[in-house]
């Protein structure tokens, strides 16, 4: 069985590992400046951060229709692909795995299993090159939906925003339970596991970072982890090395910089980092079985 995969633009995934993989992605919309973009396609990083904190009104983003999803299914399809996993942000935060789910369901040629992976930016990045690694070894549909299922559940994002602004202009604050302590100006802190979004605080902007590498470090034993920032450089390079002096032994495996579409609502300065879970030991064999 030939499998692909297929995921959206927020997964923050490099160019360089989506060709490498193979992995086909879908891009959503940017909405800036009364004009439409297709994500990363085009409207650049460097474009859109530039132009970010003087746009008015603000930007917003939108999913792609039914019909992009199918135009790729139809492609992979016709390069002898015999079946398709897509993987998408977490349902909690977007309606695109509604749209992939829809455009599954009308489409007959080969399977389709569309995974909601609960997840953001680089956790659903680090979920779909696992399902293309898997694919590539030639696993059966099944099994890739069975380990990704099982890595989704091991896979927590966190991310420190420099302000709240972004989220508000959005209208996208209300999928997070802020406190009034995070709207009086203390540095809000974003978490992802499992399709919930929960929410941090720390009272500065270097403090943000020693509090996530504290809720990274909590998990336990970790795997793997993977870095990603909003046009924030400077500040990347602040939480790799205190996330290295505190986890040596940890891996970063991925450094990804957010897509406009991801940045509309996190506005320039954010970083964060995605961390997989060790496994539990009685789960090794299980998990190996299925290739996690």
């Amino acid at each position: 069985m030939t499998l692909r995969i297929v995921t959206d633009s927020t997964c923050d995934l490099p160019a360089e590992v989506i060709a490498e993989r193979q992995i086909s992605l879908v891009p959503l919309y940017v909405n800036i400046g009364g004009a439409s973009f297709l994500d990363g396609v085009e409207l650049s990083r460097r474009d859109f951060y530039d132009r970010l904190p003087k746009a008015h009104p603000a930007p917003t983003t939108s999913a792609p229709g039914t019909e992009a999803f199918g135009r790729v299914y139809e492609r992979l399809a016709d390069e002898g692909a015999t079946g398709i996993v897509s993987i998408h942000i977490g349902s909690s935060l977007s309606n695109v795995y509604n749209v992939a789910q829809l455009a599954a369901a009308d489409f007959e040629r080969i399977p389709v299993h569309v995974i909601d992976g609960g997840q953001i930016t680089l956790g659903t990045g680090l979920l779909v090159t696992h399902a293309a690694e898997l694919a590539a070894a030639g696993r059966p549909l099944d099994e890739v939906v069975a380990s990704v299922s099982a890595l989704a559940q091991r896979t927590h994002s966190f991310a420190a925003l420099d302000t709240l602004e972004y989220l508000r202009r959005s209208g996208r604050v209300n999928h997070f339970a802020f406190g009034v302590g995070t709207l009086l100006q203390l540095k809000p802190i974003l978490k992802m596991h499992a399709g919930r979004a929960e929410t941090d605080r720390a009272r500065t902007s270097s403090g943000a970072i020693d509090r996530m590498i504290d809720l990274a470090a909590g998990l336990g034993p970790l795997e793997k982890v993977a870095l990603v920032h909003s046009n924030a450089l400077e500040r990347l390079e602040t939480l790799r090395q205190r996330l290295t002096a505190r986890l040596p032994d940890v891996p970063i495996v991925l450094v990804g910089e957010e897509a406009p579409v991801i940045g509309v609502h996190v506005g320039p300065g954010a970083v964060g980092v995605v961390c997989v879970a060790a496994a539990a030991p009685a789960d090794h064999q299980h998990q190996a079985s299925q290739g996690v």
